[in-house]
């Protein structure tokens, strides 16, 4: 918003408020200025035309820029208790994905995702799953009342970049049953919702002590377990569990898509079943986000890894 200011205007303006009203929203001294002459230096309602303008030209930037390709971004994670979800926000170039306020967006949908989701299950004895398409993503509402598409509409008018909500998976565990998630590169400071490239959710629960009188169980965290799965599924990338006794092992272990009979990532000389068992729990679910990654067209988020979930879709 380009502006031509007159000396009238720039002595109406009290530099007190434009100085609040500059730290509170970041907006430009230019059209700080412009909102409080325009409401008599009322802050609320300057405060608000601001939030308005910057709307409308984001969905104006918006509406240019959609179509081109957003093949960068961040993987989300956001994990509540028995509740978790993963999600993929992309953009054009890794220089706004490293801004903190694109990083700001993906904090929004992971936990929008997460209150969601939480808001259609109750934690009973089922696992709960859930994927999110574009539309859906975009339709879902936040915290102040606004949806996620406007959220996105801001930014892309904030970074003048095309944005795009790509997809997300959510988790509820029932009773029994631990989630957890992990990012890679894993961030360099604790943080609430986790921002990576490439992110795992795994759902588990412990098996029943000395089912395996020859294998001793090693005692590890949950959050550790969690961690360490979620590792070797980013770095492994398998299509599905498997079953021991219906799914069999390929010749060549470089190959091997079936979790159960991948070399355990950190530890090459057991099998993911063997660590499985030596740590005494089981897979229930598991979902692998690779931010860019090519999806074939018309599937669906639980479909692009072979999962069986309920699906929301459209509006």
């Amino acid at each position: 918003m380009a502006l031509i200011l007159s000396q009238p205007f720039w002595n109406s303006v009290n530099k007190s408020l434009l100085g609040k009203l500059r730290k509170k929203t970041g907006y430009s001294f230019a059209n700080c200025r412009k909102a409080l002459e325009l409401h008599d230096n009322n802050l609320e309602k300057a405060e608000k035309w601001l939030q308005e303008q910057a709307q409308a030209l984001g969905w104006s930037k918006a509406t240019k820029l959609e179509g081109r390709a957003t093949l960068q971004g961040l993987i989300g994670i956001a994990v509540n208790k028995s509740f978790a979800t993963i999600v993929e926000v992309n953009c054009e170039t890794d220089f706004v994905a490293r801004n903190k306020t694109f990083q700001s967006l993906v904090d929004t949908v992971a936990n929008t995702c997460l209150k969601f989701a939480m808001n259609k299950y109750k934690v009973g004895q089922d696992l709960g799953k859930i994927g999110l398409d574009s539309e859906r993503l975009k339709s879902l509402s936040c915290e102040d009342g606004k949806s996620l598409a406007d959220h996105t509409a801001l930014l892309i008018g904030n970074v003048g970049e095309n944005v795009t909500l790509r997809r997300a998976y959510c988790l509820q565990a029932g009773e029994g049953i631990s989630v957890a998630g992990y990012t890679h590169p894993a961030p360099s400071h604790v943080q609430k919702t986790l921002f990576g490239k490439y992110g795992a959710l795994i759902a588990f629960k412990k098996i029943s002590e000395g089912c395996d009188d020859d294998m001793p169980i090693v005692k590890m965290s949950t959050d550790q377990i969690g961690r360490l799965m979620c590792q070797h599924i980013i770095g492994m990338n398998p299509f599905k569990i498997g079953v021991q006794g219906k799914d069999v092992p390929v010749e060549n272990s470089d190959d091997e898509k079936c979790m159960i009979f991948q070399e355990y990532l950190l530890d090459p000389s057991q099998t993911v079943a063997q660590f499985l068992a030596e740590a005494g729990i089981s897979i229930v679910d598991f979902a692998r986000f690779e931010c860019g990654e090519e999806l074939d067209i018309g599937t669906t988020p639980e479909q692009q890894r072979n999962l069986d979930v309920t699906v929301e879709v459209g509006g």
